[in-house]
């Protein structure tokens, strides 16, 4: 469309408005620049200018084709955004009701923008935070620089970037956590299932427990991990997402993670990087809990109940049971999300749906994991595998009407699939996640594809994230079984491999024993 063909209350609706009337211009684009050379035809108004421009950057935008840019190396400045400078405050507001709003002189920076994917154009007054992520883009400001020259550390100027992505200001690269091309897609075409935009790291920093479950997997001695140990799994790991362009999440764990004699100190590290944080624990003493808050407040706090209070007394020590409803409600009370994880056997199976009614109102999420014939877990007896898919279907009943209830165990999709029902994300949100999404780290540098049975895939103390992650021992664990590749739903689901390793199987070649669709 030529100039000349354009009309000017097309581009400046609202400026014509207040203008009343207005000249005949060859080059409507050129309205800015006359209203700034004739201001004895606004004196009622004299942002008209200012606001003028932001109508025109609208415009702008507006006629712009539909970007499908995905940057592959680093962030970029939406291509489908102008920054306006103006010297009047309110110009958003006044272009959403002239009538009622009245500028104020002030200098002001506008974001006009549409987000990709979207039609329709955004206009919003700049923060500073959206200059300083526009201006280290800009300008190729490397975060740790930034961080430097603000005084701040790096986990904010990060903060401050991935909240302009997600704001549309700025475009990312695509997370590079993706499954392979040759992964099983079964009758899932849906990419989301198949690529993650978080990483977690399942960090047992210490061995020592408080506890002594009969069920435990590992209590064996390992190195003590020293704090400088840590700082530098912290490095490694923020270079490891940097490169795989991922949010990352620190789940603390053990042991007793609070038993770490420098808890605090690496949890501080940890959010200084901009680390989201979690804790797998048992309950502790108010103090402790309100000096990690003061850091950082925890995605959610998981602590672990094995049925009722007889049975799970039993395998978790007397008092137990007491301590940890005692604990959720001091959690609900300082605002921190809580989780408690049972680990199903054949004794607990019958008290699951109980427990679950009796923690409703005590906790924000109820979930629970198969148990894994590992270690201490030996000793004790599985879920039977054939009332297994029954259980399954009581259990989401249940869940209808108990909002707590979670639906971790990746064979609920096996269900939900014969219903027609929307998947749900599993063990890891992606089916099994073993050396995926997660990996976890022991104290002695050991990672490991899943805590719960032995997958040495290297240490972190002799070789980087980045390398173990895709060297051949974690490529083999993220294929997980062959028995499930031509599974329709093999991409929500993968079955339990710790599970499959604690019944003898060879979880490479083997189907997991509770899987029923054959």
């Amino acid at each position: 469309m030529s100039h000349s063909e354009i009309r000017l209350e097309e581009v400046y609706p609202v400026s014509v408005q207040l203008l009343g009337s207005f000249p005949r211009l060859s080059d409507p684009m050129a309205l800015p620049e006359f209203l700034g050379n004739n201001s004895d035809l606004y004196a009622d108004h004299p942002y008209l200018p200012d606001l003028a421009s932001i109508e025109q950057a609208r415009y702008r935008i507006e006629q712009l084709p539909s970007s499908s840019i995905i940057p592959t190396d680093s962030r970029i400045i939406n291509p489908a955004l102008e920054l306006v400078q103006v010297r009047w405050k309110n110009l958003v507001d006044t272009l959403v009701d002239y009538t009622k709003n009245s500028p104020e002189k002030g200098e002001d920076f506008i974001l006009v923008f549409r987000k990709p994917g979207s039609d329709s154009v955004q206009i919003s007054s700049a923060s500073g935070h959206d200059l300083l992520a526009l201006k280290i883009i800009n300008e190729s400001i490397e975060s740790s620089q930034a961080a430097e020259e603000g005084g701040v550390n790096i986990g904010i100027i990060d903060d401050i970037l991935y909240s302009a992505v997600s704001r549309g200001l700025l475009i990312a690269p695509q997370s590079r956590i993706t499954r392979s091309a040759d992964f099983p897609r079964g009758e899932i075409t849906d990419p989301a299932w198949f690529s993650s935009p978080t990483f977690t790291l399942q960090w047992h920093i210490t061995q020592v427990c408080d506890l002594h479950c009969r069920h435990c997997y590992d209590r064996s001695d390992r190195k003590t991990m020293t704090l400088e140990q840590g700082i530098h799994v912290l490095d490694d790991l923020y270079d490891f997402c940097q490169k795989h362009h991922v949010f990352t999440q620190v789940t603390f764990t053990g042991g007793n993670p609070l038993l770490y004699p420098h808890f605090i100190e690496l949890y501080k590290e940890t959010a200084d990087r901009g680390f989201m944080t979690a804790i797998l624990g048992n309950p502790m003493p108010r103090h402790q809990i309100e000096e990690m808050l003061a850091i950082q407040k925890p995605e959610f706090y998981q602590v672990s109940l094995e049925g009722l209070q007889e049975h799970n007394d039993y395998i978790r020590g007397q008092g137990h049971f007491k301590r940890i409803f005692s604990f959720l409600d001091l959690l609900k009370e300082l605002d921190i999300y809580s989780m408690v994880m049972l680990t199903l056997t054949r004794l607990n199976m019958g008290e699951v749906l109980d427990l679950a009614q009796l923690l409703r109102e005590r906790v924000d999420l109820f979930t629970f994991n198969r148990l894994a014939m590992v270690g201490e877990g030996a000793a004790l007896a599985s879920a039977p595998t054939k009332s297994y898919p029954a259980f399954l279907e009581k259990y989401m009943e249940a869940a209808q009407n108990n909002p707590c209830m979670s639906l971790k165990d990746n064979f609920f999709n096996l269900h939900r699939y014969k219903q027609g029902l929307p998947y749900v994300g599993g063990c890891a949100g992606f089916g099994c996640g073993a050396a995926f999404n997660f990996v976890s780290l022991l104290p002695d540098g050991e990672v490991h594809a899943c805590r719960k049975l032995p997958s040495h895939i290297g240490n972190i103390y002799q070789r980087s994230l980045n390398e173990i992650y895709h060297d051949k021992p974690a490529e083999e664990y993220r294929a997980g079984s062959s028995a499930c590749e031509k599974c329709a739903i093999r991409p929500v689901c993968g079955g339990c491999l710790a599970v499959n390793y604690g019944f003898g199987n060879d979880i490479f070649h083997d189907l997991d024993p509770y899987c029923w669709l054959k």
